[in-house]
């Protein structure tokens, strides 16, 4: 039986932040991209056939984990835009003063800075921009496929895709 898709409601969360997204602290952006990426994977993994508890909890922790993270920024650095690009590197500079458990210390640095991004492109309102890197994260080859693809058909191209998508 097809279940209908459920709409989303924007109001949902309806709390902005104190300051613009540009001006708030890289661990403030990635504290909120933690939350909204972890609800991203979470309904991802709910969607797959095989939901037993113990196998959602692995399958999501693959996603979210700051070694998953790390590699998922590698994966989608060349898709960057210089604005993202920014993001990311104020997130990897962030002194957060916490120790990593499971990850080494450059790991646990681009984890943060791809929260930080999640978490900008989240209070942009960037919905599209942030659904698809967030969609790339699942699968890395779409990474380097776009990657390619961005790379053929040059900057002028990129621009024209970049002026269409804020009209």
């Amino acid at each position: 039986m097809n279940q209908p898709s459920l709409p989303v409601n924007a109001q949902l969360f309806s709390y902005p932040p104190a300051q613009k997204p540009e001006l708030l602290n890289p661990l403030v952006l990635a504290y909120i991209g933690d939350a909204v990426y972890e609800m991203f994977v979470r309904q991802y993994v709910i969607s797959l056939p095989n939901q037993r508890p113990n196998h959602l909890h692995r399958t999501t922790t693959r996603y979210v984990s700051a070694k998953g993270q790390s590699r998922a920024l590698q994966h989608m650095l060349p898709l960057l835009t210089e604005e993202e690009a920014a993001i990311v590197k104020r997130g990897r500079n962030a002194k957060s003063g916490t120790i990593p458990k499971n990850a080494d210390v450059l790991e646990y640095r681009h984890s943060t800075a791809f929260e930080c991004l999640i978490g900008y492109l989240y209070y942009k309102q960037s919905s599209e921009r942030l659904r698809y890197l967030m969609e790339v994260s699942l699968t890395p080859e779409k990474a380097a496929e776009a990657a390619a693809a961005s790379l053929e058909s040059g900057p002028a191209a990129d621009q024209a895709a970049e002026d269409a998508s804020s009209q």
